[in-house]
């Protein structure tokens, strides 16, 4: 299983990184299309979408994810070439701002409040937060890595460090469980030392002059990378375990041997990097 995991794990990087460094900005996002409708295929399968729905429901999802691209393109290409004149570029920017922003509302809000009620969206409404999971998600990636690969790098690493320093300070401290009811194995010790290792990494980013945090306070960093970037990981992460819980599935599909699916390897990414976008967007960075 573990030489399984590792060698998915080393295709996967091959793919990844000369894309990620190569690849021209629309190029990319036709990647990121590709993956979409692959992530959506299988989001659909955790809603419960009937079986004749679910191919249907990715390619509706690639197709508008790939609008989405056009509009997050907007500013790296001439409007001419993307849609014929400058006020359809201006319309299909702000389509992808508004998108951040109901990220922002899904992930802050609505998540929590299914969370504390105890609901689980099935079916049309499964469908719905789907489109709120995948799409910003999508732009997110292809804005980001405009600012450069590094840089686009540096904002899903925060995620990473979140979830490795989880792991070990939940097995190390955790005793109270942070969701039993949906992700058993997670602690608040857990969530705790996630928190502060991001902390700790935005600290680091700061003082070594990361550009995404050029000219911003150390506090207002900490507060925002290590608090609400942190928390807003755990909660894509614990959304994830909920929809595949409701399915009754462990992963959400097997097409990544030893990894499981597309949405088990970006599921905390898929809340944290429109929220990221967002900030940056209000920062006057992106």
């Amino acid at each position: 299983m573990l030489i399984t995991r590792v060698i998915t794990a080393v295709l996967l990087l091959c793919a990844l990184l000369p894309a990620l460094f190569w690849l021209p900005p629309l190029l990319w996002r036709a990647a990121v299309a590709a993956v979409l409708v692959v992530a959506a295929w299988e989001w659909a399968r955790m809603a419960r979408l009937p079986g004749r729905l679910v191919w249907p429901y990715a390619l509706v999802t690639g197709a508008a994810g790939a609008l989405l691209l056009l509009g997050s393109a907007a500013p790296n290409v001439e409007p001419t070439a993307l849609t014929g004149g400058a006020l359809a570029v201006g319309a299909a920017t702000e389509a992808v701002r508004a998108a951040y922003g109901i990220a922002f509302v899904f992930w802050l809000l609505a998540v929590p409040a299914l969370f504390a009620t105890g609901a689980r969206p099935g079916n049309v409404w499964g469908a719905i937060a789907g489109w709120c999971v995948l799409l910003p998600f999508a732009a997110a990636v292809a804005d980001l890595r405009d600012l450069g690969p590094l840089l686009l790098i540096s904002v899903m690493a925060l995620v990473w460090v979140a979830d490795i320093a989880a792991y070990f300070a939940g097995r190390a401290f955790g005793r109270r469980k942070l969701a039993p009811s949906i992700s058993p194995g997670k602690t608040w010790a857990g969530a705790v030392g996630g928190v502060a290792a991001v902390a700790l990494y935005a600290l680091a980013n700061w003082h070594y002059g990361n550009p995404l945090l050029a000219g911003e306070p150390l506090w207002r960093v900490l507060a925002l990378a290590g608090g609400l970037l942190a928390a807003v990981s755990i909660i894509g992460d614990l959304f994830e375990s909920a929809m595949k819980r409701a399915a009754g599935v462990k992963d959400s599909s097997h097409l990544l041997p030893g990894h499981g699916g597309v949405m088990d390897r970006i599921d905390s990414l898929t809340s944290t990097l429109p929220v990221a976008a967002l900030l940056l967007i209000w920062s006057g960075k992106l």
